[in-house]
């Protein structure tokens, strides 16, 4: 089992609590040129941006391939799971989408970037239903600006 599921869990008058702080910073992930690579297999986007290095490097202003957006926004499941605390009780957690997503930067082939998690809202929808909503940036190492930043809703589920 994978050590971010391992968490012990925490109430959910604590976690409320949490509520304009932020939770915590993921480690760095590598988005390298495999991992794009595979990526663009998965999404059938195999446009040169992304998986022709000498073609990029030659036509535009990148100096390299980067990223799919999708791709950067795809690693915000792991960097949460490192991150985010676990309620007790939960039995589900679904990705209810966003409410803003921005694609900032561009994720350029080798860079490693690294999720900032600020919980924005945690409201009971219904007795069982916890509706969270959490501001997240997705920083680059060594960059100024974020590769993007998103307003992420959630829903938790309990018994």
């Amino acid at each position: 089992m994978n050590e971010v599921w391992k968490k012990p869990p925490i109430s959910l008058e604590a976690y409320q609590k949490m509520v304009g702080q932020e939770v915590g910073v993921s480690s760095w992930h590598l988005v390298n040129q495999s991992r794009i690579n595979l990526f663009a297999d998965v999404i059938e986007d195999h446009q040169f941006i992304h998986v022709d290095p000498e073609r990029a490097k030659r036509e535009t202003s990148f100096g390299t391939t980067v990223a799919h957006g999708f791709l950067t926004m795809s690693l915000l499941s792991i960097m949460s799971y490192e991150v985010m605390p676990v309620i007790e009780g939960t039995t589900m957690g679904v990705n209810y989408g966003f409410e803003k997503l921005r694609f900032i930067s561009p994720v350029r082939a080798g860079s490693r970037v690294r999720g900032r998690f600020t919980l924005a809202e945690a409201k009971l929808r219904k007795p069982t239903e916890l509706q969270s909503r959490t501001n997240v940036s997705v920083e680059i190492e060594g960059e100024e600006k974020p590769a993007l930043v998103a307003d992420w809703i959630g829903l938790i589920y309990f018994a």
